[in-house]
């Protein structure tokens, strides 16, 4: 599909989101903003008005000659800085630019035009704003295209939360902390996470678990210093729990050691995702700590799939170490799910479902499946053959019914770029088994340290809100080299903002 835009100026500030928006109609598509004699659509859109701006769009179906217009006006007097009102004008454009493209396919986006990742968010700001939930709501449809059924779900979300974490504005005095461990029995075919097969790389891993200590010490002297707690810990990866059972042991001591009022942190999660590494040593360990949040990651219970995925180990294996957390006390266990994973469709996900259903964690994530830029399985898509839309959307609709039906409630949301059927990944969660860090991480209501290889930092400013990034190198060789220098540049960030 070759698509023709016109009449747009400053074109570079319109490209990407453009784009993103066409590849939700489109799997293959090419954008062109001069005039063409190929182009299979044409779109003129017209930018008129100051204080309130109004955008007109004509879409031409260059075979049959068809036409198809929108409009959509917003006022932006109110907004005073330049990258503000831009943003808006922006945002006008693409309310046009989608509804024609909605009027031309037939396909309704759901999301409407928001392609970024944290959607309820948005929500919160409206709220936090003075803005009732009913003006908040009629932002929400009016001037971004959500549907009803996608903003009764962040409203449902954004409840949820505030019960959870009922102090969630008052935070930012507050940090969490992320510790990635890069390591995994093997990598999975849509995996971009910072994850490398621990087979053969013990010397690797003893470097990568000094350099850990280092940073997790400095740090947690930088906290005590200032008088800074922590909200929750998380440990992901990668597979946490690839390491020992001694290098697990005395990370968690250094945790307690280093780190201030460890035993004052709301929550403690380990993911233990590949059944495949947990062991009777592990959860002793785990135990001995005090830490009984865990996740145990079944992705799918048809075996062939995992196969597929690259994931070795076997659906049984899933079942009996969930059994094992279980009778050695871990009462607080989530369990993920992939709607959408390579041969399988409604049938093979409501197996899955049923299986679940049989071992009744306290959370599950939903996770729909996302062709992530840099996986394997991108590189390979004609090996890997997934569902269409309408199915994709079935089996959504049937984990939204489990879930219910089961007596679990949606708690976080968050959206990925190719992500199939333009859906969502949403976390449910028995009352009171919701993760807290999980809701910190998409609500962006303080910083959160990285720590490890592959680790990102977000440095949210107490005063103005601004979010300052910074990542650690995802190179288990890289991280080895420098994890001097990448811990002294988030001290000094940390600086900034608690000095």
């Amino acid at each position: 599909m070759r698509v023709q835009i016109q009449g747009l100026h400053d074109v570079e500030r319109f490209q990407r989101p453009l784009e993103v928006i066409t590849g939700l109609f489109f799997e293959e598509y090419e954008l062109v903003f001069e005039s063409v004699h190929d182009a299979d659509i044409a779109v003129a859109l017209s930018i008129n008005g100051d204080k309130r701006v109004h955008v007109h769009g004509i879409l031409t179906e260059k075979l049959t000659g068809n036409k198809y217009e929108a409009d959509h006006e917003k006022d932006v007097s109110g907004y005073l800085e330049e990258k503000d009102r831009f943003k808006q004008i922006k945002y006008t454009v693409f309310h046009v630019y989608l509804t024609l493209l909605q009027q031309y396919t037939g396909l309704i986006q759901q999301w409407g035009v928001l392609t970024g990742i944290r959607p309820v968010k948005l929500l919160h700001q409206k709220l936090r704003s003075g803005l009732s939930k009913e003006e908040a709501h009629r932002q929400l449809r009016d001037d971004y295209l959500v549907t009803e059924e996608k903003i009764e779900l962040m409203q449902e979300i954004v409840d949820r939360q505030l019960t959870v974490v009922p102090d969630l504005y008052d935070l930012a005095h507050e940090v969490s902390i992320y510790i990635g461990i890069p390591f995994c029995p093997t990598k999975c075919a849509y995996c971009t996470f910072p994850a490398y097969a621990i087979g053969g790389r013990q010397g690797s891993v003893d470097a990568f678990l000094a350099g850990l200590h280092y940073e997790m010490r400095e740090v947690g002297r930088f906290l005590k210093e200032r008088g800074i707690n922590i909200t929750t810990i998380y440990y992901g990866g990668g597979t946490p729990t690839s390491i020992t059972a001694e290098e697990m042991d005395r990370l968690y001591a250094e945790m307690y050691q280093s780190f201030p009022n460890v035993e004052r942190v709301r929550e403690i999660t380990v993911e233990a995702g590949r059944p495949d590494t947990i062991t009777p040593e592990k959860l002793n360990v785990l135990k001995k700590w005090n830490i009984d949040r865990i996740s145990i990651n079944p992705q799918s219970y048809i075996q062939e799939t995992l196969k597929a995925i690259g994931r070795h180990h076997t659906v049984d294996e899933t079942i009996e170490k969930f059994h094992l957390a279980r009778e050695m006390g871990m009462n607080n266990i989530n369990m993920d799910l992939i709607i959408g994973l390579p041969g399988e469709g409604t049938k093979e996900f409501s197996y899955t479902l049923a299986q679940t259903e049989k071992l009744m964690p306290e959370s599950l994530t939903v996770h729909t499946l996302s062709f992530k830029r840099a996986s394997e399985m991108t590189k390979n898509k004609a090996k890997y053959k997934v569902a269409d839309r309408d199915e994709i959307s079935e089996m959504m609709k049937a984990a939204q019914e489990w879930t219910k039906r089961h007596g679990y409630v949606p708690y976080y949301l968050y959206r990925q770029k190719n992500i199939l059927g333009n859906l969502e990944n949403v976390g449910y969660a028995l009352p009171g088994k919701e993760s807290i860090y999980n809701i910190m991480i998409m609500e962006e209501q303080q910083s959160i340290i990285g720590l490890g290889c592959g680790a990102s930092s977000k440095f949210v400013d107490p005063k103005t809100r601004k979010i300052t990034r910074f990542a650690n190198p995802k190179e288990p060789k890289v991280y080895n080299e420098n994890f001097v220098h990448y811990t002294n540049e988030k001290l000094k960030m940390l600086e900034t903002l608690f000095g």
